[in-house]
């Protein structure tokens, strides 16, 4: 413990240079145990002050403080930010690859003749042999980690160069450490302590709860929509809309700037100026969204952001943590909202490709806890405080979607109790897939080279429809109550805990809620979200009904299925914005000038004239306009159509695969617009497919693709046989 004097002594110094009264939660500890000369270890949400941890300690020590980063776009940021603090701007300097040959030279004078107290330097940087030898002769206080999740594999951020660290600090000479992260599992933590060689480290670890954060999952149908809605009812806000790839973050940027959003993309491919620049307009408000890839935001110092998007659903929860974690940064409003959809979770696991088998294993895991957190029904908070190995003991947190809006509760002692002996059955060896396949009776080659289709559990859990999304959400809680744990040496085998065996002995009452199904419209009944995925507000059932009537009118004259004329997307959608023109029936998604003009005519009026009768003032402002490049695509498509390119050949011209060239073709035809495609299916599917699922169309009420899979037969057609069929017939028949 700390003397009296000592208190004092931290207290006065945090006043004079941080001009703060006191301390938050544990940071005097951690500053007098780096003082003391001791291992430390650090784990602290983001906005809990962990910088100030070394650099209070570093700015009073004699010697310089060198701080390990990952980041080198931050560490100006960072360095001005200590400047701030002093007089002299050699307080604080960084050595990384960005610096001139003479700018190094000067870092280095003043390092050696002891004016810097804290130097930030990339991990490549430490590496290199010429600056390993001058740290040897210079006096330095302590060696911090920032960002330190970096160093396992593990973690959401890993970074090989991190794992060298602990190498160059026994050739610098022996200093204390001190490692900081705003995101550790147990298991991530426990590879930070091994790999630095720290394990006496003092550990300190802050609550995970971040109380003042609102967490919500969305499906992502018509994400942009939402997001438009969303920005547009809190305006004069700033916010960060966290994208996959490069070129979706610079799409969206566009689409939110032809709408009246000031946004700006921003990722590692840009320019660094135009980076630094981006970022400035951000922190000085000039703009009010970022749209980013996770290059944008590690240790940005914006206490004010209210909103963090995720617009694709994140690699890990670790990542997703973290990256919510730069909303509400001074304990005021922060929205975390999150955008999911399988086809996401797909194109994920579809990146692994090609990586060693042990580093797919541990990223498919990664997957799957983000996949756990998107579909479950449970509180939001104590689904991510489990995963970081803390306990949140209220029932309701009373801030995530799952709280405000509660699924009803059923008791499912009986099937918890199935679960817990089928898993002991199999002698805790397996994950949950295949626990889950033994439970549905679904018999796959690995069930039978364990023979396990012979055991009695086998089938078990499929009667009342119990399928294996429902089995699912039992095991994830299962696993949040404590009755399961996750072998993550071994792959995610499932084990049962102690309590779990408790339970076994003795069943007690275990209420459980299904999954969200994210496909299913019952999960947009909130206000912020658009009905159906479209337009701006709440679906008008009766309109919506007298326009199925009429649909289904136009398609009885036409001797054609009502989809064909305009899908009910397109229905929801005028059902909320009310087109009253030909003109603005064609900017409802789907529908497009040519099918406009076909039909749109006795949409308009039908509309017009219970808008004017029921005196109902139209959302016009949450028409989406769209960004031209879009349909530059669908033009040049049309072309190499015309031409009879082959499909294959106009997906890879196009950087596409062949599911999104035929979902851009979709979208043409729903339009309006006519493609000849025969060229390309009289060489792709048999004569007697065509007939059949034409056949099929023909009669069906619905364009569905699993329906008409199930009816036709999945073995024998597939998924894109159906849809480049459906393709010619809207095309020659609807347009």
């Amino acid at each position: 413990m700390a003397s009296v004097a000592q208190e004092v002594s931290l207290k006065g110094h945090l006043k004079k240079i941080f001009g703060f009264t006191k301390f938050k939660g544990e940071q005097e500890e951690i500053i007098q145990n780096v003082l003391n000369g001791k291992d430390t270890f650090v784990i602290m949400p983001t906005g809990g002050g962990k910088s100030l941890c070394y650099q209070l300690p570093a700015l009073i020590s004699e010697g310089t403080a060198i701080v390990v980063s990952p980041l080198i776009a931050l560490m100006k940021n960072q360095v001005d930010l200590i400047r701030g603090f002093g007089t002299k701007d050699n307080i604080a300097h960084f050595l990384n690859s960005s610096l001139a040959k003479a700018e190094i030279i000067k870092v280095k004078q003043e390092l050696t003749d002891g004016k810097t107290k804290i130097l930030y330097v990339a991990p490549e940087s430490l590496a290199k042999e010429a600056n390993v030898d001058f740290f040897k002769n210079i006096n330095i206080s302590f060696i911090a980690i920032d960002e330190a999740h970096c160093i396992s594999e593990w973690g959401h951020d890993f970074r090989p160069e991190y794992r060298r660290i602990r190498e160059l600090i026994n050739e610098i000479g022996r200093v204390p450490i001190i490692a900081l992260t705003a995101t550790a599992t147990p298991k991530v933590q426990q590879d930070i302590l091994k790999n630095l060689n720290i394990p006496e480290a003092a550990v300190f670890k802050a609550s995970f709860n971040r109380p003042n954060l609102y967490y919500e999952v969305r499906s992502k149908i018509e994400a942009p929509k939402q997001i438009i809605k969303y920005i547009r009812k809190n305006q004069g806000k700033s916010g960060i809309i966290y994208c996959l790839s490069r070129k979706q973050t610079e799409a969206l940027a566009n689409t939110l700037n032809v709408n009246g959003i000031r946004a700006l993309p921003y990722h590692a491919g840009l320019d660094k100026d135009v980076r630094t620049k981006t970022q400035d307009q951000f922190l000085m408000e000039e703009i009010e969204v970022i749209v980013a890839t996770i290059a944008f935001g590690m240790g940005i110092d914006k206490p004010d952001v209210r909103f963090v998007m995720h617009y694709d659903i994140p690699k890990s929860l670790e990542g997703y943590y973290q990256e919510t974690g730069r909303s509400g940064r001074d304990g005021g409003e922060g929205r975390c909202i999150a955008f999911y959809s399988e086809a996401d979770i797909q194109k994920l696991e579809k990146f692994l490709k090609g990586k060693p088998v042990a580093e797919q294993e541990i990223n498919r895991q990664l997957i799957q806890e983000v996949v756990t957190y998107s579909e479950s029904s449970v509180c939001r908070r104590k689904t991510l405080l489990h995963y970081f190995g803390e306990k949140y003991e209220q029932e309701n947190c009373g801030n995530c979607d799952n709280c405000t809006n509660p699924k009803k509760k059923f008791e499912g002692k009986d099937d918890v109790e199935l679960l817990i002996g089928a898993i002991i059955e199999m002698k805790e060896k397996f994950k949950a897939k295949h626990i889950v396949h033994v439970l549905t009776g679904t018999l796959t080659s690995f069930i039978k080279q364990y023979k396990h289709h012979e055991l009695e559990i086998f089938g078990k859990g499929a009667e009342d429809d119990k399928d294996e999304k429902y089995w699912n959400a039992v095991i994830r809680q299962a696993h949040v109550a404590g009755l399961l744990s996750k072998d993550i040496e071994n792959y995610g085998l499932l084990k049962v805990t102690k309590e779990g065996r408790k339970f076994l002995e003795n069943p007690t009452s275990f209420m459980l809620t299904k999954d969200h199904d994210f496909a299913s419209p019952e999960e947009e009944d909130d206000d912020d979200i658009v009905a159906s995925g479209n337009g701006g507000g709440a679906l008008d059932q009766t309109i919506y009904n007298m326009l199925k009537d009429l649909v289904k009118q136009i398609a009885k004259k036409q001797k054609l299925p009502p989809y064909v004329i305009f899908s009910e997307n397109s229905l929801s959608e005028m059902s909320i914005n009310y087109p009253t023109t030909v003109e603005e029936v064609s900017k409802i998604s789907g529908v497009g000038p040519g099918k406009a003009q076909r039909y749109g005519d006795a949409v308009a009026k039908m509309i017009a004239k219970y808008v004017k009768e029921n005196e109902i003032e139209r959302p016009q402002d949450f028409i989406v306009k769209s960004v031209a490049n879009k349909s530059v695509l669908k033009i040049s498509l049309i072309q190499a159509i015309d031409r009879k390119i082959g499909l294959e050949e106009i997906a890879e011209s196009k950087g596409l695969s062949m599911k999104e060239l035929i979902g851009e073709l979709e979208s043409i035809v729903s339009a309006g617009t006519r493609v000849n495609i025969t060229h390309y299916i009289d060489e792709a599917v048999d004569d007697d497919k065509q007939d059949a699922i034409y056949e099929y169309l023909r009669e069906s009420d619905t364009d569905s693709v699993p329906e008409a899979l199930k009816e036709l037969g999945e073995d024998e057609y597939t998924e894109d046989e159906v849809r480049l069929m459906r393709i010619k017939f809207i095309s020659e028949f609807g347009n």
